[in-house]
Protein backbone atom coordinates (compact mmCIF):
# COMPACT_ATOMS: atom_id res chain seq x y z
CA UNK A 1 0.00 0.00 0.00
CA UNK A 2 0.96 3.54 -1.35
CA UNK A 3 2.39 5.47 2.54
CA UNK A 4 2.49 9.31 1.89
CA UNK A 5 4.50 9.66 4.70
CA UNK A 6 7.34 7.67 3.17
CA UNK A 7 7.06 9.14 -0.43
CA UNK A 8 7.30 12.42 1.34
CA UNK A 9 10.62 11.74 2.77
CA UNK A 10 12.12 10.19 -0.32
CA UNK A 11 11.11 12.92 -2.38
CA UNK A 12 12.55 15.41 0.38
CA UNK A 13 15.56 13.89 0.44
CA UNK A 14 15.57 13.30 -3.42
CA UNK A 15 15.36 17.07 -3.82
CA UNK A 16 18.27 17.77 -1.12
CA UNK A 17 19.85 15.50 -3.69
CA UNK A 18 19.42 17.28 -6.62
CA UNK A 19 20.37 20.38 -4.67
CA UNK A 20 23.87 18.85 -3.93
CA UNK A 21 24.08 17.91 -7.40
CA UNK A 22 23.80 21.30 -8.53
CA UNK A 23 25.51 23.21 -5.83
CA UNK A 24 29.02 21.14 -6.09
CA UNK A 25 29.22 21.43 -9.85
CA UNK A 26 29.82 24.75 -9.50
CA UNK A 27 32.22 26.54 -6.40
CA UNK A 28 32.52 30.18 -7.52
CA UNK A 29 28.63 30.51 -8.53
CA UNK A 30 26.71 29.74 -5.25
CA UNK A 31 24.16 33.09 -6.06
CA UNK A 32 23.44 32.25 -9.34
CA UNK A 33 23.57 28.61 -9.02
CA UNK A 34 22.00 25.56 -11.47
CA UNK A 35 18.60 25.62 -10.22
CA UNK A 36 17.07 22.45 -10.96
CA UNK A 37 13.59 22.27 -12.94
CA UNK A 38 11.78 19.18 -11.37
CA UNK A 39 8.64 17.76 -13.23
CA UNK A 40 8.02 14.86 -10.61
CA UNK A 41 4.52 12.91 -11.08
CA UNK A 42 3.71 9.64 -8.64
CA UNK A 43 1.67 6.84 -9.72
CA UNK A 44 0.79 4.98 -6.38
CA UNK A 45 -0.30 1.74 -8.26
CA UNK A 46 3.10 0.95 -8.69
CA UNK A 47 5.27 2.92 -6.84
CA UNK A 48 6.58 5.17 -9.83
CA UNK A 49 7.39 8.49 -10.06
CA UNK A 50 9.29 10.33 -13.28
CA UNK A 51 11.92 13.20 -12.68
CA UNK A 52 13.32 15.41 -15.17
CA UNK A 53 16.50 17.48 -14.53
CA UNK A 54 17.51 20.52 -16.21
CA UNK A 55 20.11 23.05 -16.23
CA UNK A 56 19.49 27.11 -16.36
CA UNK A 57 22.94 28.60 -16.06
CA UNK A 58 25.48 28.91 -18.63
CA UNK A 59 28.11 27.31 -15.89
CA UNK A 60 27.48 24.01 -17.38
CA UNK A 61 25.23 23.05 -20.39
CA UNK A 62 23.86 19.80 -19.96
CA UNK A 63 23.25 16.96 -22.62
CA UNK A 64 19.92 16.45 -23.82
CA UNK A 65 19.10 12.68 -23.45
CA UNK A 66 15.56 11.86 -23.86
CA UNK A 67 13.51 9.60 -21.37
CA UNK A 68 14.81 6.35 -19.90
CA UNK A 69 13.30 3.84 -17.17
CA UNK A 70 15.27 4.14 -14.17
CA UNK A 71 14.80 0.89 -12.72
CA UNK A 72 15.90 0.59 -8.47
CA UNK A 73 17.02 -2.21 -6.64
CA UNK A 74 18.42 -3.48 -3.41
CA UNK A 75 20.61 -3.57 -1.22
CA UNK A 76 24.33 -2.10 -1.41
CA UNK A 77 23.76 -2.34 -5.01
CA UNK A 78 20.84 0.50 -4.33
CA UNK A 79 23.63 2.75 -2.46
CA UNK A 80 25.95 2.51 -5.25
CA UNK A 81 23.06 3.34 -7.76
CA UNK A 82 22.12 6.40 -6.28
CA UNK A 83 25.65 7.47 -5.92
CA UNK A 84 26.19 6.90 -9.64
CA UNK A 85 23.61 9.16 -10.54
CA UNK A 86 24.45 11.95 -8.48
CA UNK A 87 27.98 11.74 -9.34
CA UNK A 88 28.44 10.65 -13.11
CA UNK A 89 24.73 10.89 -14.30
CA UNK A 90 22.77 13.97 -13.24
CA UNK A 91 25.35 16.90 -12.87
CA UNK A 92 25.78 16.37 -16.99
CA UNK A 93 22.68 15.31 -18.52
CA UNK A 94 18.78 16.65 -18.86
CA UNK A 95 17.42 13.60 -18.43
CA UNK A 96 13.31 12.47 -18.11
CA UNK A 97 13.89 9.58 -15.69
CA UNK A 98 10.92 7.36 -15.29
CA UNK A 99 11.43 5.15 -11.91
CA UNK A 100 9.99 2.42 -10.63
CA UNK A 101 11.15 1.12 -7.15
CA UNK A 102 11.50 -2.88 -7.69
CA UNK A 103 12.99 -2.86 -4.25
CA UNK A 104 12.34 -5.97 -2.36
CA UNK A 105 9.53 -4.55 0.04
CA UNK A 106 7.94 -2.66 -2.85
CA UNK A 107 7.66 -5.92 -5.16
CA UNK A 108 5.98 -7.39 -1.69
CA UNK A 109 3.89 -3.75 -1.44
CA UNK A 110 2.55 -3.54 -4.50
CA UNK A 111 2.08 -8.06 -5.05
CA UNK A 112 4.96 -7.38 -7.98
CA UNK A 113 3.05 -5.19 -9.90
CA UNK A 114 5.57 -2.74 -9.56
CA UNK A 115 7.89 -5.49 -11.97
CA UNK A 116 4.79 -6.06 -14.57
CA UNK A 117 4.16 -2.02 -14.97
CA UNK A 118 8.29 -1.45 -14.95
CA UNK A 119 8.06 -3.74 -17.83
CA UNK A 120 5.44 -2.20 -19.79
CA UNK A 121 7.10 0.95 -19.30
CA UNK A 122 10.60 -0.19 -20.81
CA UNK A 123 8.28 -1.12 -23.91
CA UNK A 124 6.85 2.20 -24.39
CA UNK A 125 10.11 4.17 -23.55
CA UNK A 126 12.51 1.58 -25.31
CA UNK A 127 14.98 1.94 -22.82
CA UNK A 128 15.60 0.41 -19.37
CA UNK A 129 18.18 0.56 -16.79
CA UNK A 130 18.22 -1.72 -13.98
CA UNK A 131 19.72 -1.83 -10.54
CA UNK A 132 20.51 -5.41 -9.07
CA UNK A 133 17.53 -6.49 -7.03
CA UNK A 134 16.95 -9.44 -4.69
CA UNK A 135 15.52 -12.51 -5.42
CA UNK A 136 14.26 -14.17 -2.61
CA UNK A 137 14.82 -17.70 -1.21
CA UNK A 138 12.79 -18.71 2.00
CA UNK A 139 15.57 -16.87 4.08
CA UNK A 140 14.61 -13.51 3.02
CA UNK A 141 10.75 -14.59 2.66
CA UNK A 142 11.44 -14.78 6.77
CA UNK A 143 13.78 -11.86 6.98
CA UNK A 144 10.83 -9.65 4.96
CA UNK A 145 8.06 -10.85 5.71
CA UNK A 146 7.23 -11.50 2.57
CA UNK A 147 3.50 -12.09 1.36
CA UNK A 148 5.09 -15.00 -1.15
CA UNK A 149 8.61 -15.91 -2.47
CA UNK A 150 8.32 -14.09 -5.58
CA UNK A 151 9.65 -14.57 -8.93
CA UNK A 152 13.20 -13.07 -9.87
CA UNK A 153 11.81 -9.73 -11.17
CA UNK A 154 14.74 -10.33 -14.02
CA UNK A 155 12.92 -13.30 -15.02
CA UNK A 156 9.23 -11.62 -15.01
CA UNK A 157 10.41 -8.28 -17.32
CA UNK A 158 12.54 -11.09 -19.58
CA UNK A 159 9.47 -12.75 -20.17
CA UNK A 160 6.88 -9.77 -20.41
CA UNK A 161 9.74 -8.09 -23.21
CA UNK A 162 11.19 -11.81 -24.58
CA UNK A 163 14.47 -11.36 -26.35
CA UNK A 164 18.07 -11.98 -25.85
CA UNK A 165 20.05 -11.10 -23.16
CA UNK A 166 24.02 -10.29 -24.37
CA UNK A 167 26.70 -10.43 -21.85
CA UNK A 168 30.20 -9.40 -22.35
CA UNK A 169 33.19 -9.31 -19.92
CA UNK A 170 35.13 -5.70 -19.67
CA UNK A 171 38.35 -5.42 -20.24
CA UNK A 172 40.78 -4.03 -18.42
CA UNK A 173 44.61 -4.70 -19.16
CA UNK A 174 45.94 -4.72 -15.46
CA UNK A 175 43.13 -7.65 -14.49
CA UNK A 176 44.87 -10.72 -15.32
CA UNK A 177 42.86 -13.45 -16.77
CA UNK A 178 42.48 -16.60 -15.13
CA UNK A 179 41.77 -18.31 -18.56
CA UNK A 180 44.87 -16.99 -20.18
CA UNK A 181 44.38 -17.59 -23.84
CA UNK A 182 41.34 -15.60 -24.01
CA UNK A 183 42.54 -12.73 -25.87
CA UNK A 184 39.50 -11.87 -27.59
CA UNK A 185 35.66 -10.88 -26.24
CA UNK A 186 33.55 -14.28 -25.62
CA UNK A 187 30.04 -13.24 -25.88
CA UNK A 188 27.25 -14.73 -23.99
CA UNK A 189 23.63 -14.35 -25.94
CA UNK A 190 21.38 -16.01 -23.46
CA UNK A 191 17.44 -16.64 -24.64
CA UNK A 192 15.97 -14.66 -21.86
CA UNK A 193 12.26 -16.42 -21.96
CA UNK A 194 11.14 -19.55 -20.57
CA UNK A 195 12.76 -22.68 -19.93
CA UNK A 196 13.08 -22.92 -16.13
CA UNK A 197 12.46 -19.34 -15.49
CA UNK A 198 8.74 -19.92 -16.39
CA UNK A 199 8.35 -23.26 -15.24
CA UNK A 200 6.02 -24.74 -12.64
CA UNK A 201 7.45 -26.64 -10.01
CA UNK A 202 5.86 -28.86 -6.89
CA UNK A 203 7.23 -31.08 -4.55
CA UNK A 204 5.30 -34.37 -5.31
CA UNK A 205 4.08 -35.22 -1.64
CA UNK A 206 3.51 -39.07 -1.75
CA UNK A 207 3.16 -42.19 -4.19
CA UNK A 208 0.87 -41.78 -6.93
CA UNK A 209 1.33 -40.91 -11.06
CA UNK A 210 3.01 -37.31 -12.52
CA UNK A 211 0.94 -36.94 -16.24
CA UNK A 212 1.49 -33.93 -18.63
CA UNK A 213 -1.52 -33.34 -21.04
CA UNK A 214 -2.31 -30.82 -24.02
CA UNK A 215 -4.91 -29.52 -25.12
CA UNK A 216 -5.47 -28.13 -28.43
CA UNK A 217 -8.25 -25.50 -29.04
CA UNK A 218 -9.96 -27.84 -31.33
CA UNK A 219 -10.31 -30.63 -28.49
CA UNK A 220 -7.47 -32.67 -29.25
CA UNK A 221 -5.13 -34.23 -26.75
CA UNK A 222 -1.94 -35.54 -26.26
CA UNK A 223 -0.69 -36.89 -23.08
CA UNK A 224 2.22 -38.67 -21.33
CA UNK A 225 3.15 -39.93 -18.27
CA UNK A 226 6.25 -38.73 -17.08
CA UNK A 227 6.70 -40.49 -13.95
CA UNK A 228 5.55 -43.36 -11.33
CA UNK A 229 6.30 -42.10 -7.77
CA UNK A 230 6.75 -44.88 -5.14
CA UNK A 231 7.35 -42.05 -2.83
CA UNK A 232 7.94 -38.29 -2.16
CA UNK A 233 9.45 -36.45 -4.69
CA UNK A 234 9.38 -33.04 -7.28
CA UNK A 235 8.64 -32.03 -10.90
CA UNK A 236 8.63 -29.37 -13.10
CA UNK A 237 7.18 -28.69 -16.03
CA UNK A 238 8.78 -26.10 -18.45
CA UNK A 239 7.91 -25.17 -21.93
CA UNK A 240 8.99 -22.88 -25.20
CA UNK A 241 7.72 -20.95 -28.07
CA UNK A 242 8.69 -21.10 -31.63
CA UNK A 243 7.79 -17.50 -31.86
CA UNK A 244 10.55 -17.16 -28.88
CA UNK A 245 13.00 -19.57 -30.43
CA UNK A 246 12.93 -17.53 -34.22
CA UNK A 247 13.45 -14.24 -32.06
CA UNK A 248 16.80 -15.41 -30.36
CA UNK A 249 17.75 -17.43 -33.64
CA UNK A 250 17.11 -13.92 -35.56
CA UNK A 251 18.70 -11.97 -32.43
CA UNK A 252 21.96 -13.79 -32.46
CA UNK A 253 22.29 -13.59 -35.75
CA UNK A 254 22.04 -10.08 -36.05
CA UNK A 255 24.73 -9.58 -33.05
CA UNK A 256 27.34 -11.73 -34.63
CA UNK A 257 27.29 -9.95 -37.94
CA UNK A 258 27.22 -7.02 -36.34
CA UNK A 259 30.68 -7.69 -34.46
CA UNK A 260 31.96 -9.99 -37.12
CA UNK A 261 32.15 -12.51 -34.73
CA UNK A 262 31.25 -16.65 -35.60
CA UNK A 263 28.27 -17.86 -33.87
CA UNK A 264 27.68 -20.96 -31.37
CA UNK A 265 24.10 -22.36 -30.41
CA UNK A 266 24.63 -25.26 -27.50
CA UNK A 267 22.19 -27.49 -26.66
CA UNK A 268 21.80 -31.01 -25.57
CA UNK A 269 19.89 -32.50 -28.38
CA UNK A 270 20.82 -35.73 -27.80
CA UNK A 271 19.12 -36.25 -24.59
CA UNK A 272 15.88 -33.41 -25.08
CA UNK A 273 15.48 -34.83 -28.52
CA UNK A 274 12.10 -32.92 -29.12
CA UNK A 275 12.82 -29.84 -26.67
CA UNK A 276 16.46 -28.83 -27.54
CA UNK A 277 16.16 -30.49 -30.92
CA UNK A 278 13.67 -27.84 -31.83
CA UNK A 279 16.18 -25.08 -31.19
CA UNK A 280 18.38 -26.12 -33.01
CA UNK A 281 16.32 -27.08 -36.04
CA UNK A 282 15.15 -23.58 -36.07
CA UNK A 283 18.16 -21.89 -35.82
CA UNK A 284 19.19 -24.00 -38.75
CA UNK A 285 16.48 -23.23 -40.69
CA UNK A 286 16.74 -19.57 -40.37
CA UNK A 287 20.71 -19.83 -40.47
CA UNK A 288 20.04 -21.32 -44.41
CA UNK A 289 17.41 -18.98 -45.14
CA UNK A 290 18.45 -15.75 -44.42
CA UNK A 291 22.08 -15.52 -43.08
CA UNK A 292 24.38 -17.81 -44.35
CA UNK A 293 25.14 -15.75 -47.65
CA UNK A 294 25.89 -13.09 -44.96
CA UNK A 295 28.01 -15.06 -42.67
CA UNK A 296 30.00 -16.10 -45.68
CA UNK A 297 30.87 -13.12 -46.91
CA UNK A 298 32.17 -11.80 -43.80
CA UNK A 299 34.16 -15.38 -43.84
CA UNK A 300 32.24 -16.36 -40.46
CA UNK A 301 30.15 -18.91 -39.52
CA UNK A 302 27.53 -20.34 -37.60
CA UNK A 303 27.26 -23.65 -35.90
CA UNK A 304 25.73 -25.74 -33.37
CA UNK A 305 27.30 -27.70 -30.46
CA UNK A 306 26.35 -29.92 -27.72
CA UNK A 307 26.89 -28.00 -24.48
CA UNK A 308 29.25 -29.95 -23.24
CA UNK A 309 31.85 -29.93 -26.30
CA UNK A 310 31.22 -26.21 -26.09
CA UNK A 311 32.16 -25.63 -22.75
CA UNK A 312 35.52 -27.68 -23.43
CA UNK A 313 36.05 -25.72 -26.95
CA UNK A 314 35.63 -22.42 -24.97
CA UNK A 315 38.30 -23.40 -22.07
CA UNK A 316 41.04 -23.95 -24.48
CA UNK A 317 39.79 -20.85 -27.27
CA UNK A 318 41.50 -17.78 -27.51
CA UNK A 319 37.55 -15.94 -27.91
CA UNK A 320 36.19 -14.15 -30.28
CA UNK A 321 32.56 -15.69 -30.66
CA UNK A 322 29.16 -15.05 -29.76
CA UNK A 323 27.99 -17.76 -28.01
CA UNK A 324 24.20 -18.77 -28.02
CA UNK A 325 22.64 -20.42 -24.93
CA UNK A 326 19.47 -21.51 -23.38
CA UNK A 327 17.78 -19.75 -21.03
CA UNK A 328 19.70 -21.64 -17.73
CA UNK A 329 22.65 -22.29 -19.68
CA UNK A 330 23.30 -18.61 -20.46
CA UNK A 331 22.57 -17.84 -16.43
CA UNK A 332 25.40 -20.42 -15.36
CA UNK A 333 28.33 -20.11 -18.48
CA UNK A 334 27.82 -15.74 -18.43
CA UNK A 335 28.83 -16.01 -15.26
CA UNK A 336 31.69 -18.71 -15.70
CA UNK A 337 33.28 -16.65 -18.46
CA UNK A 338 32.79 -13.66 -16.59
CA UNK A 339 35.26 -15.22 -13.91
CA UNK A 340 37.27 -16.41 -16.29
CA UNK A 341 38.19 -12.88 -17.75
CA UNK A 342 39.01 -11.87 -14.13
CA UNK A 343 35.70 -10.77 -11.95
CA UNK A 344 32.37 -11.05 -11.98
CA UNK A 345 32.16 -7.15 -11.40
CA UNK A 346 33.42 -6.38 -15.07
CA UNK A 347 30.63 -7.79 -17.11
CA UNK A 348 27.84 -5.86 -19.11
CA UNK A 349 24.44 -7.07 -19.43
CA UNK A 350 22.02 -5.97 -22.26
CA UNK A 351 18.82 -7.37 -23.39
CA UNK A 352 17.74 -7.07 -26.98
CA UNK A 353 14.24 -7.11 -27.35
CA UNK A 354 12.69 -8.79 -30.72
CA UNK A 355 11.68 -5.24 -32.03
CA UNK A 356 15.74 -4.01 -32.37
CA UNK A 357 14.66 -0.61 -30.58
CA UNK A 358 14.09 -2.08 -26.49
CA UNK A 359 16.87 -3.00 -24.70
CA UNK A 360 17.07 -3.32 -20.78
CA UNK A 361 20.58 -2.89 -19.54
CA UNK A 362 21.69 -4.05 -16.09
CA UNK A 363 24.01 -5.52 -13.15
CA UNK A 364 24.82 -8.74 -13.93
CA UNK A 365 25.69 -9.49 -10.20
CA UNK A 366 23.93 -9.76 -7.05
CA UNK A 367 23.18 -7.15 -4.39
CA UNK A 368 26.51 -7.35 -2.31
CA UNK A 369 24.63 -8.50 0.47
CA UNK A 370 27.82 -8.50 3.00
CA UNK A 371 28.98 -5.24 1.99
CA UNK A 372 25.57 -3.97 2.32
CA UNK A 373 25.65 -5.53 6.04
CA UNK A 374 29.04 -3.96 7.42
CA UNK A 375 27.67 -0.05 5.13
CA UNK A 376 24.35 -0.85 7.98
CA UNK A 377 26.92 -0.61 10.59
CA UNK A 378 28.86 1.94 9.71
CA UNK A 379 32.09 -0.26 8.44
CA UNK A 380 34.04 0.21 5.73
CA UNK A 381 33.32 -1.15 2.23
CA UNK A 382 34.97 -1.02 -1.09
CA UNK A 383 32.09 -2.26 -3.82
CA UNK A 384 32.87 -2.61 -7.05
CA UNK A 385 30.15 0.01 -9.17
CA UNK A 386 31.66 -1.00 -12.58
CA UNK A 387 28.93 -3.35 -14.17
CA UNK A 388 26.46 -0.49 -12.77
CA UNK A 389 28.14 2.20 -14.07
CA UNK A 390 27.90 -0.42 -17.43
CA UNK A 391 24.23 -0.32 -17.11
CA UNK A 392 24.03 3.14 -17.36
CA UNK A 393 26.44 3.85 -20.25
CA UNK A 394 24.80 0.23 -22.56
CA UNK A 395 21.26 2.26 -21.58
CA UNK A 396 22.66 5.04 -22.33
CA UNK A 397 24.34 4.46 -25.98
CA UNK A 398 21.08 2.79 -26.91
CA UNK A 399 19.22 6.21 -26.21
CA UNK A 400 21.25 8.18 -28.11
CA UNK A 401 21.55 5.57 -31.50
CA UNK A 402 18.17 5.68 -31.07
CA UNK A 403 17.45 9.50 -31.00
CA UNK A 404 20.82 9.88 -33.07
CA UNK A 405 22.55 12.04 -30.71
CA UNK A 406 25.78 11.96 -30.53
CA UNK A 407 26.69 13.99 -27.82
CA UNK A 408 25.30 11.87 -25.86
CA UNK A 409 26.83 9.31 -27.14
CA UNK A 410 30.11 10.99 -26.29
CA UNK A 411 29.30 11.09 -22.77
CA UNK A 412 28.68 7.26 -22.29
CA UNK A 413 31.68 6.48 -24.54
CA UNK A 414 34.11 8.62 -22.18
CA UNK A 415 32.50 7.60 -19.07
CA UNK A 416 33.55 4.13 -20.29
CA UNK A 417 36.72 4.95 -20.96
CA UNK A 418 37.26 6.83 -17.68
CA UNK A 419 36.05 3.74 -15.98
CA UNK A 420 38.61 1.49 -17.66
CA UNK A 421 41.49 4.06 -17.42
CA UNK A 422 40.94 4.55 -13.84
CA UNK A 423 41.04 0.62 -13.17
CA UNK A 424 44.63 0.70 -15.41
CA UNK A 425 46.16 3.43 -13.69
CA UNK A 426 46.28 1.00 -10.08
CA UNK A 427 42.96 3.11 -8.79
CA UNK A 428 40.33 0.51 -7.83
CA UNK A 429 37.98 -1.88 -5.71
CA UNK A 430 39.11 -4.51 -3.26
CA UNK A 431 37.98 -7.29 -5.45
CA UNK A 432 39.88 -5.71 -8.59
CA UNK A 433 43.12 -5.24 -6.00
CA UNK A 434 42.55 -9.19 -5.40
CA UNK A 435 42.55 -10.01 -8.42
CA UNK A 436 45.59 -8.89 -9.45
CA UNK A 437 47.80 -9.57 -6.42
CA UNK A 438 45.91 -12.53 -4.15
CA UNK A 439 43.59 -12.39 -1.55
CA UNK A 440 46.42 -12.65 1.30
CA UNK A 441 48.47 -10.40 -0.49
CA UNK A 442 46.38 -7.15 -0.58
CA UNK A 443 47.03 -4.40 1.83
CA UNK A 444 44.46 -1.17 2.55
CA UNK A 445 46.78 1.08 0.61
CA UNK A 446 46.01 -1.52 -3.11
CA UNK A 447 42.40 -0.16 -3.03
CA UNK A 448 39.95 2.60 -2.70
CA UNK A 449 37.25 2.15 -0.45
CA UNK A 450 33.42 2.32 -2.10
CA UNK A 451 32.64 6.30 -2.10
CA UNK A 452 36.57 7.07 -2.66
CA UNK A 453 36.45 5.17 -5.57
CA UNK A 454 33.25 6.63 -6.92
CA UNK A 455 34.43 10.16 -6.31
CA UNK A 456 37.80 9.34 -8.09
CA UNK A 457 35.44 8.12 -11.15
CA UNK A 458 33.84 11.66 -10.63
CA UNK A 459 36.92 13.16 -10.70
CA UNK A 460 38.25 11.67 -14.09
CA UNK A 461 35.17 12.39 -15.87
CA UNK A 462 35.07 15.60 -15.12
CA UNK A 463 38.39 16.07 -16.73
CA UNK A 464 37.91 14.52 -19.55
CA UNK A 465 34.66 16.05 -20.01
CA UNK A 466 36.28 19.75 -19.34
Amino acid sequence: MFSPHRFMRRKVQFMRSVARIELGSNNVASSRILSPRLLQSFDDSSCSFIRRFAVSSAAMAKIKAGAVVDILGDEMTRVIWDSIKEKLILPYLDIELHTYDLGIENRDATSDQVTVDCAEAIKKYNVGIKCATITPDEKRVEEFKLKQMWKSPNGTIRNILGGTVFREAIICKNIPRLVTTWNQPIIIGRHAYGDQYKATDFVVPGPGKLEISWTGDNGKKIQHTVHEFKGPGIAQAQFNTDESIRDFAHSSFKFALSRDYPLYLSTKNTILKQYDGRFKNIFQEIYEKEYKSQFEAKKIWYEHRLIDDMVAYTMKSDGGFVWACKNYDGDVQSDSVAQGYGSLGLMTSVLICPDGRTVEAEAAHGTVTRHYRMYQQGKETSTNPIASIFAWTRGLLHRAKLDNNADLKRFAETLEKVCISTIESGQMTKDLAICIKGMNNVTRSDYLETFEFMNKLAENLKKQLK
